[in-house]
């Protein structure tokens, strides 16, 4: 089974979902591939990192319901084993960080540092859109981080950053985390594990089926 797997690094619902993720492929019993792809929920420059509770509270009529969003997703996050510290959050044009997990995937790293750069997003407010922050995050997880910042001093991995953004665009996702399995099941959304592992099943369902198995 092969799952593509579309998100941003500053999205609290792909960090969920790629938990979720992870605790379905660790009961499925079959051979499967996870490749994450690059998408960005927002990408208007950044010029300087301003609170995640800021910009919120400004896109969605005042702190109070923010607030309430933060503590709804925050929440479900717990229950899944993961903590998110939206006082400490920053916003961040995620261009950049898409290419560092892109150099990591050359170095069979990418699920790896996709997790690192979500906890320092969620966990340690680290601005993602500084490069030097992103080269720290490589280095946290054993990689060179003056070869991470030398890649992301140049324009290497953009073009494969882009074909994700575009691959997404012909497939007519508008959010994340979206799921594309085997080339044509689409699973939107942070799916519960138990839902994914059904989705799973049924998948191998049909595909037997389809073989004359």
């Amino acid at each position: 089974m092969d799952i593509q797997v579309w998100s941003d690094v500053i999205c609290p619902w792909c960090y969920i979902g790629k938990r979720r993720l992870e605790n379905a492929l660790a009961e499925w019993d079959g051979d499967v591939t996870v490749t994450y792809r690059a998408y960005q929920l927002d990408a208007s420059p950044v010029p300087q990192p301003v609170s995640i509770r800021q910009v919120m509270a400004e896109k969605f009529g005042g702190p109070e319901r923010a607030e309430e969003m933060f503590a709804h997703v925050t929440a479900v996050a717990a229950a899944d084993g993961l903590a998110l510290d939206f006082g400490r959050a920053l916003t961040a044009n995620t261009l950049a960080a898409h290419r560092l997990i892109a150099w990591a995937a050359t170095q069979g790293r990418q699920s790896d540092m996709l997790d690192a750069l979500q906890r320092a997003h969620f966990v340690e407010g680290a601005d993602l859109g500084s490069l030097w922050a992103l080269a720290r995050v490589a280095g946290s997880i054993g990689l060179d981080p003056s070869a991470a910042l030398a890649y992301l001093e140049s324009d290497a991995g953009t073009s494969a950053v882009v074909t994700d953004f575009t691959e997404a665009q012909e497939l007519g996702i508008t959010s994340v985390p979206f799921l594309v399995i085997d080339g044509k099941y689409a699973i939107p959304g942070a799916q519960e594990t138990t839902a994914l592992l059904a989705a799973f099943a049924e998948i191998t369902r049909r595909e037997a089926v389809d073989a004359g198995l």
